[in-house]
């Protein structure tokens, strides 16, 4: 019997569930999870929504596995005789740390008493999935080199938790084996992180490229690619604004409108929105209140603020909310028509 084709179908409509449940909300703060990735730039994009990513509903499904599987994770540990506590006891919710003011942070999987390797000593629980590719390197190689980024996670953990061991278990998706790995506390890594925090976070521009190269495997697959290295414009929001400010209280601060920002507006952003010019796939030549000029081969263009009076009229004026939908490739055209015809870009198909 030949099957029935079907391009709407239950599935379909289970992953669209994901996308549009789980798309469009980037994390308030620079979680512990990505602080050991090699590129600060990529760091500083993601605490600034250099965009707002956006994931298929099968890879949305996907990352939400590993949540499910720390469910099984504990269930093994405790049947094993292990103490494991998932959620603060005191607080009856998931343990959760941050940092300068909130700015950094992340959620422990849970604290252990009772690793037969270790039975006297708690230990962060961080509890991880793997293809077997990943998971064959860190069997052969550990944690700390296999893994950084989570090496850096549980370093961070422990300090801020104030236990000295971690206790890192991962599972092979594909055969269901297991590994296990205890890792001590090294408090001149946990105080370097943190300082590499603190320096991405309180970064008025972008850190350096990790390479110049866009096809570099580092920066191939990299969520940022297109904006770091062009051709796409960032996202407009505050934390891509010249006027926006983290405190080391944790709050944001508009300058232009003199107000602390929350995390819906700093999401919406306003009508005044300008582009941190370093974080621009073009090169700046002027800036004004108001106004900055930017120069695209031979074409000058300015990205304005609504409603000022002062901008030169020696080429065509976009907003934010008009160059983040656009491309370097999309802009020569754009630009002659703009000054062929005026008006505003609504909408890029």
């Amino acid at each position: 019997m030949a099957l029935i084709p079907e391009t709407d179908t239950t599935i379909s409509r289970i992953f669209l569930a994901y996308e549009e449940r789980e798309n469009g909300k980037p994390r308030a703060h620079l979680g512990a999870s990505l602080i050991g990735r090699e590129c600060e730039r990529e760091l500083w994009y993601a605490f600034r929504w250099a965009l707002f990513p956006y994931y298929e509903g099968r890879v949305l499904r996907l990352f939400n596995r590993g949540k499910r599987e720390e469910d099984v994770f504990i269930r093994d540990l405790r049947a094993a005789g292990v103490t494991v506590h998932d959620v603060d006891p005191q607080s009856g919710k998931q343990f959760v740390f941050s940092d300068f003011g909130g700015h950094c942070g992340g959620s422990m999987d849970g604290a252990a008493l009772g690793l037969i390797e270790a039975p006297k000593t708690w230990h962060v629980v961080e509890m991880k999935t793997h293809g077997s590719k990943s998971f064959a390197a860190l069997q052969r190689e550990g944690v700390e080199k296999a893994h950084p980024e989570h090496f850096a996670q549980m370093q961070l953990y422990m300090g801020w938790s104030g236990m000295n061991r971690a206790y890192y278990l991962a599972v092979n998706k594909d055969t269901d084996d297991l590994y296990g790995e205890r890792l001590e506390l090294d408090r001149a890594v946990f105080e370097k992180l943190r300082e590499r925090a603190r320096w991405i976070i309180f970064a008025a521009e972008p850190p350096p490229r990790i390479t110049e190269d866009a096809e570099d495997f580092r920066c191939h697959f990299c969520t940022f690619n297109r904006v770091c290295h062009g051709p796409a414009f960032p996202k407009a929001s505050c934390r891509t604004c010249v006027h926006a400010t983290p405190r080391e209280d944790g709050t944001w601060h508009c300058d232009r409108h003199d107000k602390t920002l929350s995390v819906d507006q700093q999401r919406a952003g306003c009508a005044q929105h300008l582009f941190i010019p370093p974080m621009m796939p073009v090169d700046p030549l002027q800036a004004r209140p108001g106004w900055v000029a930017y120069m695209h081969g031979d074409d000058t263009f300015f990205n304005y603020e609504e409603g000022a009076d002062n901008v030169p009229n020696d080429g065509p004026h976009f907003t934010s909310a008009e160059l983040e939908q656009l491309t370097t490739e999309q802009l020569p055209a754009v630009i002659a028509a703009k000054r062929a015809f005026g008006g505003r870009i609504t909408h890029v198909a």
